[in-house]
């Protein structure tokens, strides 16, 4: 059975891989790939001129989260030129190196993103980058290169309508990364997932990811997720109407669910870009628009879309961008207009949905010190008391566009607007 926590039995369980990366945001969901931060003393307030620590302009817009380790924060972006950039900039607010990675930036949907909406990675070695344009480069924190290579010409031409933006995953020094993508036919398969050797680039395995999905619903903007609850580890790829559990050491496919995109109404746009969120024994998957969300349990094989041995609950209102967060006993899920909605985890049970800010939200939700940052397209970050209502604490302004999801490390809070790297700071 799926085993209901408070938020404070949460962070005994959590505390020991929160404090060895308590300094750290490697990953885009944070230092344990879930949202969920230990800093404490945050700033709650905040404003183009109160509490900000520094801001550094940058090159270009893109909604890349910034991650960080030791004295450096690494953050991808185009330039005027259609470049796109990796940079790393210290913990003072200097630019240390800036590198190009790629040519031929496009941006997708008016002011919606770019080629540098995947975010990257670190392990405080490495810094990995991937692009939507399918290159994917790995260099030193130094800035020295190390491999680099494009996807489109081991796996094919990259058949999406926005371009590739999932992120990719780490673990154990290795490189997980989906490209769910198509022509739009059923019949034929484009989709893959695949793993690297991060160090090298080398091919550790590469498998298919068969969907009977069409039309715009072959195309998944989602990231891969890793599931590891200390007996069961595998990789949670997410798209194609479908979400498929597989094995890390070849990439099989152990499970999948379905019914995300219903066959009774079928709807030929929804096409997934929220990522799932994982707790131990729970894993809640998000759809998009109008589409479900389903809480399932970890231990399936096979297809588990009508198995309700594997089934915890299902909702009717998902987010369409950001992704859920669980906390304890609860999740909570920013919708993409901004409204806030409280659900029970164990029984889906709605406690609260209320109105935040009513603005285009496509960061994913981050919890630190007792509340949760939910920040949105127009520069504002509503700050909630993380309990089982919404209760909003602060509304901060940085009178910027923002669709990345804030970072959070050593006190500060970083936040990447469409303009500048800002570094915010209780003082």
């Amino acid at each position: 059975m799926f085993r209901v926590l408070t938020v404070s039995a949460t962070w005994l369980l959590c505390l020991v891989p929160c404090l060895v990366f308590a300094d750290q945001w490697p990953h885009w969901r944070g230092p344990t790939n879930d949202g969920i931060c230990a800093e404490k003393n945050l700033p709650v307030e905040w404003s183009s001129t109160q509490n900000v620590a520094w801001k550094i302009p940058l090159p270009g817009p893109a909604g890349a989260t910034p991650v960080i380790w030791g004295d450096r924060i690494f953050i991808t972006s185009p330039n005027d030129d259609g470049q796109l950039l990796l940079m790393a900039i210290t913990r003072d607010g200097q630019e240390s190196w800036r590198k190009v990675v790629a040519q031929g930036n496009k941006n997708v949907r008016g002011d919606e993103g770019n080629s540098a909406s995947p975010s990257p990675i670190t392990d405080g070695r490495y810094v990995w980058a991937f692009f939507a344009n399918g290159v994917l480069a790995c260099f030193t924190v130094d800035g020295t290169e190390v491999w680099k290579i494009d996807v489109q010409d081991r796996y094919g031409k990259l058949d999406i309508a926005f371009g590739l933006t999932s992120s990719p995953v780490l673990d154990r020094g290795i490189l997980y990364q989906q490209l769910i993508h198509g022509d739009r036919d059923a019949k034929t398969q484009e989709a893959c997932v695949f793993a690297l050797d991060a160090a090298t680039g080398r091919e550790i395995w590469k498998v298919g990811r068969p969907s009977d999905a069409h039309s715009e619903n072959e195309h998944s903007y989602a990231s891969a997720v890793l599931y590891d609850d200390g007996e069961q580890k595998f990789l949670l790829s997410h798209g194609a109407d479908f979400v498929v559990a597989h094995d890390l050491a070849d990439g099989h496919e152990l499970w999948r669910c379905g019914e995300l995109n219903r066959k009774s109404n079928y709807d030929p746009t929804l096409r997934f870009v929220a990522s799932p969120a994982v707790a131990k024994g729970l894993i809640v998957v998000p759809s998009a628009k109008k589409g479900p969300i389903l809480a399932l349990k970890p231990g399936g094989h096979g297809d588990i879309t009508r198995d309700d041995r594997f089934h915890w609950w299902s909702s009717p209102r998902t987010p369409d961008v950001p992704s859920p967060l669980i906390l304890g006993d609860l999740v909570y899920l920013c919708m993409e207009n901004g409204d806030l909605a409280i659900l029970r985890a164990k029984t889906g049970e709605q406690l609260d949905y209320q109105r935040t800010n009513r603005q285009r939200h496509r960061a994913s939700p981050v919890y630190a010190d007792g509340r949760i940052y939910l920040t949105a397209r127009d520069g504002k970050t509503t700050v909630v008391k993380a309990s089982e209502k919404v209760e909003i604490v602060a509304e901060n302004d940085l009178a910027e566009d923002l669709s990345s999801s804030p970072a959070i490390s050593d006190g500060i809070i970083y936040l990447r607007t469409f303009n500048h790297l800002w570094a915010i700071k209780k003082k």
